[in-house]
């Protein structure tokens, strides 16, 4: 049952559908899962991931912000898409599918986390109030129910930087959004609400820096070194034995117009 998937934030799906196409061409995961779309349902440029051997694609999508997607080599099923905070924002996606050879589906979570602004205080920030409640409401969805209990898997940009080597410096970035106490603490109980295997720390020990996201605003991403890991890739217990590889495509950041986050596989064997 050896299949693969990738997940990115591509920061506007059709402004970097080229970029999309270079990686698909280039990599070829079974499953793409995109955040923050930035389109509606209508304007997402289905026939380009069709052209590109991608004939299953389903959609959550806004104008203008957020929004999810997937596109599959595979047929998908079970499609849900998850309201939260009850804003009405496109920020959830689950599908099912089934590997080749497989006895059973797996089941695919793909979201994007609110950002949550730049300070971090929710009673004068109301984006981080959101953030907040936001990552509280999945911890209590996936208790209660029993989202990992079967062959699971979730991925997206989840915003927040948990460990201290996903960030340049732990020091520097306690008070800043992505990497603050309180926004790692919750990171942890709906992990292990779960609960779920970090897939991504199988392959890098976790005090070895591991980034997935560069800003915009630094001159030259590559010699500042200042990235955050805000892309995850999480898994059920039961199928972390079947992990088999992992990749971040930090070339990527470098390609032309690029997204400020950098694509992410996941390999997983029989």
């Amino acid at each position: 049952m050896s299949f693969s998937i990738a997940t990115w934030n591509i920061n506007s799906v059709r402004l970097r559908i080229d970029l999309v196409a270079r990686f698909l061409n280039e990599h070829a995961p079974d499953l793409l899962c995109l955040q923050e779309t930035k389109c509606r349902d209508a304007e997402f440029p289905l026939s380009a991931f069709h052209k590109l051997g991608y004939p299953h694609v389903e959609i959550n999508g806004q104008k203008g912000y957020h929004g999810v997607a997937i596109a599959s080599r595979l047929p998908l099923g079970d499609i849900d898409r998850r309201g939260f905070c009850e804003k009405g924002d496109a920020r959830h996606l689950a599908v099912s599918f089934t590997p080749q050879g497989a006895a059973r589906p797996v089941r695919l979570h793909n979201f994007y986390v609110p950002a949550g602004g730049d300070e971090p205080d929710p009673l004068i920030n109301p984006k981080f109030a959101h953030k907040l409640a936001f990552l509280d409401e999945m911890a209590a969805w996936m208790h209660h129910g029993a989202i990992a209990a079967s062959d699971a898997i979730l991925v997206g940009d989840l915003n927040i930087a948990p460990l201290e080597a996903d960030v340049w410096s732990h020091k520097a970035l306690l008070r800043v959004v992505s990497h603050t106490p309180i926004e790692v603490e919750k990171f942890g109980v709906f992990q292990q609400a779960g609960p779920w295997v970090d897939a991504m720390r199988r392959y890098v020990p976790p005090e070895e820096k591991l980034y997935t996201w560069w800003s915009y605003r630094a001159r030259d991403w590559a010699l500042s070194g200042r990235g955050r890991r805000l892309d995850h890739v999480l898994v059920s217990e039961s199928l972390a034995p079947r992990l088999g590889g992992m990749k971040v495509l930090t070339e990527s950041r470098g390609w032309e117009r690029p997204s400020d986050h950098v694509p992410v596989i996941v390999r997983f064997d029989a």
